[in-house]
């Protein structure tokens, strides 16, 4: 089979993003079934892609709101106001819908679509109507809509991401319907998107890396705790001011906390141990510089990257119920905690040693495995349907 993988960013090898991260592992799970992919998408601003022989291109676009220029955030506004696109999907119309026709020529003859999010498939409706489609979702993105919508803290932000809600939902319901087989990132969004059967739809366990971790060695940590991630996107955002404004009071003051990524502008921290580090050379180093890991989630839909990361890495963590999403082997290692002081007192137990490392090895061989045997799932199920797929 050789599959159209249409996706908003192409990847570029920087694994910079849990977003990144996850297109990467299914792209190799795909080829790793024997699938060749084709990857169709715009490109970050200086930064080709890492496959480029394998890469369609439709140019280059800076998707990100944080830090770009009033008068281009309000372009964006108007524009999606008057086509009824998402904010997310309206930012791609960079180029039309027939120039996406004319690239995906150079594709030469394939047999389905990997419509990889909501993104792209929604800046470009209509344009893959033509052969079977397998989507992706990596989110219930209706649902995070929603809960930014209540965690906003205007009034004009709750309008734009109620709006965005009402546009995901009835996207997503169309994505799904029309798709011949959805591929989820955590088991709870299969019923949340209407594709609950077996039939219809399965949930991908990911890795974060292409090899197994390194093997468990001693580390002499350098802080207390470490998080990072990408802090402007606003589920990882909700999350992050749980930990500082309900969970670090219970902290003792010499408790110290780095926090890398980047970080949303004004966010300060009133306890004395939180540093900002900003962004870091190796994520991998970074939070092997740390005794214990907080894994803060509190909103959003999909699975949590930092949180396998954490696990394949063997490193001892305190999570919350939500950071366990789409996690089918919690290790020992792992205290699951919501309550905020019951999260700090965790993380205290875990500095002062009741915690330990553990090999991650068999964490990163268990999903990986099942994420093959998911992946065939769904080819099965395009398999079953073969003789609609184009010779």
């Amino acid at each position: 089979m050789h599959f159209l993988f249409a996706t908003s960013i192409v990847p570029d090898g920087t694994l910079g993003s849990g977003y990144e991260i996850a297109n990467a592992a299914i792209i190799d799970a795909l080829r790793r079934a024997g699938v060749r992919v084709t990857v169709l998408g715009f490109a970050w601003p200086g930064r080709p892609p890492s496959d480029p022989q394998n890469t369609i291109l439709l140019g280059e676009v800076d998707v990100r709101t944080e830090g770009a220029p009033l008068y281009r955030k309000l372009g964006w506004l108007l524009r999606a106001v008057r086509s009824e696109l998402t904010f997310s999907s309206v930012k791609l119309r960079t180029v039309s819908a027939q120039d996406v026709r004319c690239a995906m020529e150079q594709a030469g003859p394939f047999d389905a679509y990997v419509l990889n999010s909501v993104q792209f498939a929604g800046a470009f409706e209509g344009v893959f109507d033509d052969r079977p489609i397998i989507f992706v979702a990596h989110n219930v993105e209706h649902r995070s809509a929603e809960e930014n919508a209540a965690a906003a803290g205007s009034a004009f932000q709750r309008f734009l991401y109620r709006r965005e809600a009402k546009l995901l939902e009835k996207l997503e319901a169309r994505l799904c319907a029309g798709a011949r087989y959805v591929f989820a990132l955590a088991e709870e969004d299969r019923a949340a998107l209407g594709v609950g059967s077996d039939a219809r739809s399965v949930a991908l366990p990911l890795v974060t890396r292409g090899t197994p971790p390194p093997a468990l060695t001693e580390r002499a940590p350098e802080y207390d705790a470490a998080l990072i991630g990408t802090w402007t996107w606003q589920p990882n955002r909700i999350g992050l001011d749980w930990f500082l404004e309900e969970v670090t009071p219970y902290l003792p003051h010499d408790f110290s906390v780095r926090i890398a990524g980047h970080i949303p502008a004004g966010m300060s921290a009133r306890h004395p141990g939180v540093k900002f580090v900003g962004r870091v050379p190796d994520a991998e180093e970074f939070i092997r510089g740390a005794a214990v890991i907080p894994l803060v989630s509190r909103a959003g839909t999909g699975v949590q990257l930092k949180t396998i990361e954490t696990f394949e890495l063997g490193l001892p963590a305190v999570a919350t119920t939500s950071a366990l999403r789409g996690i089918n082997h919690r290790p020992e290692n792992c205290t699951v905690a919501d309550d905020p002081a019951a999260f700090a007192a965790a993380l205290q137990l875990g500095v002062a040693g009741a915690l330990h490392d553990m090999d991650g090895s068999a964490f990163y061989w268990h999903q990986r495995a099942l994420l093959d045997e998911r992946i065939g799932r769904g080819l099965a199920a395009l398999g079953r349907i073969g003789q609609e797929l184009p010779a």
